[in-house]
């Protein structure tokens, strides 16, 4: 099989290759063209791999020939080129074009909405797309899935994230992910899903305290921009149930949610309007980006090793068999060696369980999110097979 990756040498791209490369691969895959703008970052990473089945190609996605020239012959496209760049639409039709089944990384419900409308177009051309099939989204709308399966009527579904660090303090800020990402889900209002309806919600909203094992503890946890709570309300299996609230609120790290929320207060949360810097017309994100890459380069030897741990779950309410019942169902990310050489191995490794598992079965043609299109039991299979902790409790 052949796989093309956009955005292939980026952090989240690179982690995809890695995985699609070890020895969890359940499909036979003759060769990966890992596509990026970026040819030190692609010769960085095929150099490291040293593995024969890597093909680079140089990728300007502005491009509409260069564009269908990648995706043309593949049987999958994974699109990791990071949403807020605006080309997710144009990468999502380009799949269509060339009747390429597309899997994509979420980035905050941007498009979700427009992706899902094009579903009967998909479907009638005999194409697949599941979009968002990272971590959140993606891994957590499995989770959601596997909560509603446990329950007959539903009342609410609350969708949780929290990440910690465990080592010494580090004194340099270290972007978890895309810089544009991070400040979009602080800085911009969230659509939640309250009595029954999609309703807008300010940033940073919806504070909820939770106490957690170690090493999380006490987190406070808040809405932000997802896909989720867009999907999973509707999706068939669990609209039918009734339910009538559906929530996402995320927790970073505590020193981490300081800086962030500071930047969002300095400004660079309208990180997209330029600003005027002698004479010139300057966006703020593109500074920002370069001062934390300069900063983090600069600063490398202050890094200290820290243990990352990450708890994704959703805690249901409703019926189970006539009686009042709570189902919660949550993942956990320890730190292990098999997540050496990764920046997100949660993120990567769910991208590409969800390219391998949509090839290795019968294709369903259209326009999906992951709680729709996956099987639940084979896909924590998957995440088991990655030493992601899985449990289910029902109370």
């Amino acid at each position: 099989m052949i796989i093309t990756i956009l955005g292939g040498a980026g952090f989240m791209g690179a982690g995809i290759v890695r995985d699609l490369l070890s020895n969890r691969a359940i499909i036979d895959i003759t060769a990966i063209r890992v596509c990026d703008a970026s040819r030190d970052k692609m010769e960085a990473l095929a150099g490291e791999l040293g593995e024969p089945r890597i093909t680079l190609v140089d990728l300007d996605v502005s491009n509409a020939d260069t564009l269908h020239s990648v995706i043309a012959g593949a049987d999958i496209c994974i699109n990791c080129v990071p949403t807020l760049l605006g080309f997710q639409m144009t990468i999502f039709e380009a799949a269509l074009a060339a009747r390429v089944p597309y899997v994509d990384l979420g980035g905050l419900g941007t498009y979700t909405v427009k992706q899902i409308a094009e579903h009967e177009r998909f479907k009638q051309a005999g194409v697949t797309a599941v979009i968002g099939v990272g971590a959140d989204p993606g891994m957590s709308n499995v989770i959601c899935r596997a909560v509603a399966d446990e329950l007959d009527t539903i009342d609410s579904i609350k969708l949780y994230w929290a990440a910690e660090f465990v080592g010494a303090e580090n004194p340099i800020l270290v972007p978890p992910y895309s810089v544009s990402t991070v400040l979009a889900e602080y800085a911009h209002p969230s659509t939640q899903f309250y009595d029954g309806k999609h309703v807008e919600c300010p940033p940073m909203s919806g504070q909820e305290y939770l106490d957690l094992p170690e090493p999380w503890g006490r987190c406070e946890f808040m809405h932000s921009p997802h896909s989720e709570q867009l999907t999973v309300p509707l999706a068939d299996g669990i609209r039918e149930k009734g339910i009538k609230e559906f929530s996402w609120k995320l927790h970073l790290p505590h020193r981490e949610h300081e800086a962030w929320a500071g930047l969002v207060k300095a400004g660079f949360g309208d990180f997209d309007e330029p600003v005027e810097i002698g004479g010139r017309m300057v966006k703020p994100l593109d500074v920002l980006n370069k001062v934390i890459e300069r900063n983090v380069k600069k600063n490398a030897d202050r890094v200290p090793d820290q243990e990352s741990h990450e708890i994704h779950f959703a805690i249901g309410k409703g019926r189970k068999n006539g009686v009042e019942a709570t189902v919660t169902v949550q993942v956990v990310v320890r730190p292990d060696p098999i997540y050496a050489g990764y920046t997100d191995a949660c993120t990567s490794m769910n991208g590409s369980i969800a390219a391998q598992l949509i090839l290795s079965n019968p294709k369903r043609p259209g326009v999906w999110a992951p709680e729709e299109y996956f099987d639940v039991a084979a896909y924590f299979v998957e995440l088991e097979k990655r030493k992601f902790i899985i449990s289910v409790t029902v109370n």
